[in-house]
């Protein structure tokens, strides 16, 4: 296909997924309290009989409907992984191609894995830390709006985190890395892993950001065996050239 050709084939492909996500969201909308009570359960756990407050008329209404789309992400990730493959899959052999279903299983595993590592290990670990300071001197009583701003955008990144192995599986099996690739750059994925940690976790101690650097270097770890069991060797540019005579 030209590139014109592609930018169609991609723009339809996210038209799709928006669809996929709008319907994801309006069968959110009928679970919004039960979705408000999930969300907040970390720093309630921490903080037992903390009150949420909101300074405006409408500002229960938009979190409630920023929640939805929130749980719709996660609820329309499959299909939205089938569009990501669908327009990848070109690119790779037609046995190569089978790898749909377990690329669309993984990657909403992993996703959702990871969203589920952040609410129950990581918030409540960041929340507990926030909570020794302040004492009785300093009642909490979080907005709403900003709380779950923090928590869904740092939940978003933990998914995307999460989705390590997958990528290096379609890399692996369009032949950009190999095995040996990922292992001679692992002490770059160190560095890079403790300066995600480091950015989005909110808090400085130590043990919050190894918490998640940690689990991103297994992740790692786990692509290069995944790069090792499924990839192929690596394209050269002799490989792309056109027979001699």
């Amino acid at each position: 296909m030209s590139f014109l050709e592609h930018l169609e084939e991609l723009r339809g492909r996210l038209i799709r997924s928006l669809v996929a996500l709008v319907i994801g969201t309006l069968f959110c909308w009928g679970f919004r309290t039960q979705i408000f009570r999930f969300l907040t359960q970390p720093l309630r756990q921490s903080l037992p009989g903390v009150q949420f407050i909101a300074i405006g008329p409408a500002e229960a209404f938009l979190l409630y409907m920023k929640m939805a789309v929130f749980v719709g992400i996660f609820v329309a990730m499959p299909y939205v992984l089938y569009q990501v493959w669908a327009f990848v899959s070109p690119g790779l052999h037609a046995h190569e191609r089978r790898y749909v279903l377990p690329f669309i299983f993984f990657g909403s595993l992993f996703f959702i894995g990871g969203g589920l590592f952040g609410h129950y290990l990581l918030f409540p670990m960041t929340f507990g830390f926030l909570a020794t300071f302040g004492g009785e001197e300093i009642k909490l009583m979080p907005r709403v709006e900003e709380y779950f701003s923090f928590y869904s955008w740092f939940l978003l990144g933990i998914g995307l985190i999460f989705q390590t192995p997958v990528v290096i599986f379609v890399l692996s099996r369009i032949g950009l890395v190999t095995p040996r690739f990922l292992l001679r750059h692992f002490k770059y994925a160190v560095l890079i892993a403790f300066i995600v940690a480091a950015v989005i976790t909110p808090t400085p101690d130590a043990v919050t950001q190894s918490a998640l650097a940690l689990p991103m270097l297994g992740l790692y770890l786990l692509g290069i065996l995944v790069s090792w069991l499924f990839g192929r060797p690596r394209r050269t540019p002799a490989d792309d050239a056109p027979p001699a005579g």
